[in-house]
């Protein structure tokens, strides 16, 4: 570990602040100390010979060969059979943004080919997560003998035996982890497969888009083989990439190799607003400007999963398909519509669920239930849990039957999702299942107090190694009167950032509190000023009721450095720039 950075080993939260120092074989001595975004590089792992590659990441850089996948080649060739006798084809998709970007993705391509393709997305509250034996039969009888799962089925055993006995051919294209056996899928392309080579394992941190991408891909590949594009236009993929980046950073993947190139090149993509819905999402969410990985996480995904959690499951394969501005715009007010209400049930729910947490005490896992919750909210809450307590959160709304459905958030180096696959091969669950970060479950009401000693069994070691492991890595050290517009376009060329790529943090100070309050849902909003006589705007969301904004909301008159990220904004008269806080240490 790296000293501690300003000579802080407690902060306000508790923890030390470190360097997020460079690596000693990365040759550091021989950098211009000016050479910001070469620092930034290699302190998040980049070695020397990879700089050239990692500072303009593009598809041709990164991309792996499609048929390095188990079952990819045979996916490409029965959809290419399908392309050239013009079968119909439906594509099932999850109701978050993953599983909208990957089937409107599929289904553009497709389009595109000539096929007559249709997308099914199930009721979150009515049918639940993946497919059913019954809707794949439904899917079947009303014409389409073919069905492309994404983002879903890796788990779905009885339903694709169901649809294979009705005569239903089912390609799989998924990302979550899959158990020892496989379903009887005619192709099952997930890069999670236990089965599956090194060189396409090191690929399991793609989102299902991810996959769907290099699905297309082998794909036009195949018909180009076959001579199909012979006298006829190939469909550009790549103006695809826009789909794949905002399915890619709202399901928090790790934005490193591959994924960082498909969001680098998405975001170009998205910035000329050639998807009608995109853009009509855009001007609701009014982004006026260039978007950016923030943007999509933030503003662009949360809008598309409301039609999923409180509205109508296909909106947002609806908005991101269509090729109409008028339907466009209407479905994106709707989505705008359906956020604005999905915030007030989340909101109603992590109240409930924040008390409820207390009785875990300091169980490795906080595990909370509760009855008339909406489970379309549970994820969010699960989330915003985990950022409260530091550790993996996992609420379940209970319904009438005594059915609950779970949704789990972990931290890193806590791997949940092999957990809940572990539960469920004990009995403990009706299904479940998920990636390292993120799980879903089904569980009866009278087995929550079992699953719960089963996880906390299971996963105490992991989370008492990840949680001794905390402390906050810094980038830098700025004087208060480098918090502006300036530091945040410089380091904009070392992005994008998101999760495995995190964006720079900053230390600052010594600062005094100017003017201090509340804003919003609970967020501390301050006004600093430095000896250096700078003043800026800083906030730290969520912190209220926190020891972190309990202590800004009475630190008048002391002296404190401050740790968060530097953003720009754009907000007033002329642009500026505001701290993100995440944490602050005494200065005096």
């Amino acid at each position: 570990m790296s000293e501690a950075a300003l000579g802080i080993t407690r902060s306000i939260v508790g923890q030390p602040w470190h360097w997020r120092r460079m690596s000693a074989d990365t040759g550091a001595e021989n950098l211009a100390p000016d050479d910001l975004v070469t620092q930034l590089l290699l302190a998040r792992g980049v070695t020397r010979d990879e700089l050239d590659r990692q500072r303009t990441p593009t598809l041709r850089g990164f991309m792996p060969d499609p048929s390095l996948f188990r079952d990819m080649d045979a996916a490409a060739a029965r959809l290419a059979d399908a392309v050239e006798r013009r079968e119909a084809v439906t594509i099932f998709g999850d109701y978050d943004v993953d599983g909208a970007t990957s089937a409107a993705l599929l289904v553009r391509l497709l389009r595109g080919l000539g096929l007559p393709v249709g997308a099914y997305i199930p009721d979150r509250l009515m049918e639940g997560y993946g497919p059913s034996g019954a809707a794949l039969v439904k899917i079947g009888e009303a014409g389409s003998r073919l069905v492309v799962t994404v983002d879903c089925g890796a788990q779905a055993f009885d339903a694709i035996s169901e649809a294979k006995a009705a005569g239903v051919e089912v390609i799989v294209v998924d990302h979550h982890q899959c158990a020892t056996t496989l379903p009887e899928a005619l192709a099952l392309v997930n890069p999670n497969r236990l089965d599956e080579e090194p060189d396409a394992a090191i690929h399991g941190n793609l989102a299902a888009v991810g996959v769907a991408f290099l699905l297309g891909a082998a794909l036009l590949r195949t018909l180009r083989a076959r001579g199909f594009f012979a006298g006829r236009d190939e469909p550009a993929l790549i103006e695809l990439l826009d789909l794949v980046a905002l399915g890619t950073v709202a399901d928090v993947a790790r934005l490193t190799g591959f994924n960082r190139a498909l969001v680098t090149q998405g975001l170009k993509v998205m910035a000329r607003r050639g998807n009608v819905g995109l853009a009509a999402l855009m001007d609701a969410a009014r982004l006026t400007r260039p978007p950016s990985a923030s943007d999509m996480g933030f503003a662009l995904g949360p809008r598309i999963n409301a039609g999923g959690r409180v509205g109508k499951s296909d909106l947002g394969v609806r908005l991101l398909t269509t090729s109409d501005p008028q339907e466009a715009a209407e479905i994106a007010q709707e989505l705008n519509r359906l956020n604005e209400e999905r915030r007030a049930i989340e909101a109603a729910v992590l109240e409930q669920a924040i008390e409820a947490s207390l009785a875990c005490g300091n169980a490795p896992v906080a595990i909370v239930a509760g009855e008339g919750w909406h489970p379309g909210v549970i994820g969010i809450v699960a989330g915003r849990l985990k950022e409260r307590l530091h550790r993996p959160a996992i609420v379940i709304a209970v319904d009438e039957d005594g059915v609950g459905k779970g949704s789990g958030r972990s931290i890193s180096g806590v791997d949940l999702g092999a957990a809940i696959l572990a539960a469920k091969e004990t009995g403990l669950l009706v299904a479940g299942g998920g990636h390292a970060m993120a799980a879903g479950l089904t569980v009866a009401k009278d087995k929550v107090d079992a699953l719960g000693a089963f996880l906390n069994d299971r996963l105490a070691a992991d989370v008492e190694r990840a949680s001794g492991d905390k402390s906050l890595l810094i980038d830098a050290v700025l004087a208060p009167r480098g918090i502006n517009p300036l530091w945040c376009d410089a380091i904009e060329s070392a992005g994008p950032y998101g999760a495995g790529w995190p964006a720079p943090r900053v230390a600052t100070g010594p600062v005094r509190i100017v003017e201090s309050g509340i804003v919003g849902t609970d967020h501390v909003r301050l006004i600093v000023s430095g000896d250096d006589g700078a003043r800026f705007k800083a906030v730290a969301f969520r912190s209220a009721e926190t020891e972190l904004g309990q202590a800004l909301l009475h630190a008048r008159g002391r002296k404190l450095w401050l740790a968060g990220r530097a953003k720009r904004d754009d907000w007033g008269s002329r642009p500026a720039a505001e701290l993100h806080l995440e944490d602050a240490a005494w200065a005096d």
